[in-house]
């Protein structure tokens, strides 16, 4: 049995509740607004776009084979599974793979280890082996590639629960992960409240923009949301509240 990690667990139920409503479009233009301009994964691809992904992210880094080195890094109880067989409850696995679609990262048996220990998700910018068993099983998987090979074919697990860059994007364990059908944001563990307050208003302004320009208004005024249209937009709030 590994060891009790120790890393922040930011997400309470509430700030859990609303990030599985808030797209990730919203969550990437919020850290944009803050200066954080890089969070979004690029050319990943989720195996089951209509599932939503929160969770806390634990790092898996891969590094290039090396043959004299394989003994070393892929043997025995390796960092592969030391992190799978360490999952809590609401971990998302993030691997760094280097964009190599030429071997697979990981497989449906320890896909099934981390979901059955609670994680929430698994996100590789490398490739998947067993694609379709992992899709079977029903649970948020992000992936660049699909690929027959073992991971003994370019990679060695290396590292786990330290910063890597995934999709270049630096990830920090213990950051917030997310995701839709669109892909996955990484949102900065102590961001993560502020984020969340100011992307669900976003959000608001977002529904009474698409409601009036669907009824035939041009968008103007309405997105973004000018000063003038504001009391419009606070009546509607209010209403739809009500």
């Amino acid at each position: 049995m590994s060891a009790p990690i120790d890393l922040p667990k930011v997400l309470t139920p509430d700030l859990e509740a609303s990030l599985n409503t808030l797209a990730t479009a919203t969550l990437t233009h919020q850290l944009h607004q803050r200066g954080i301009r890089t969070t979004f994964l690029p050319g990943l691809k989720p195996l089951q776009p209509e599932q939503r992904m929160v969770g806390r992210a634990r790092t898996l880094r891969y590094v290039a084979l090396r043959e004299d080195q394989q003994r070393t890094y892929q043997s025995g109880i390796n960092a592969q599974k030391r992190l799978v067989e360490s999952t809590e409850e609401g971990d998302v696995l993030v691997m760094e793979a280097r964009g190599v679609a030429e071997a697979a990262t990981i497989g449906d048996i320890f896909a099934t280890r981390h979901f059955v220990l609670g994680g929430r998700g698994i996100v590789t910018d490398g490739a998947l082996r067993d694609t379709p068993a992992i899709a079977a099983i029903g649970k948020p998987v992000y992936h660049f590639a699909s690929h027959g090979a073992v991971l003994g074919r370019k990679h060695m697990p290396f590292s786990t629960d330290e910063p890597i860059t995934c999709a270049g994007v630096f990830v920090v364990p213990g950051d917030v992960v997310v995701g839709d059908g669109e892909g996955v944001v990484i949102i900065p563990m102590d961001l993560v409240e502020e984020v969340v307050q100011d992307a669900l208003i976003q959000e608001e302004k977002e529904d009474f923009a698409l409601e009036r320009v669907a009824a035939g208004e041009p968008t103007i005024g309405l997105f973004p949301l000018s000063k003038e249209r504001t009391p419009d937009f606070e009546a509607w709030r209010d209403a739809r509240k009500s």
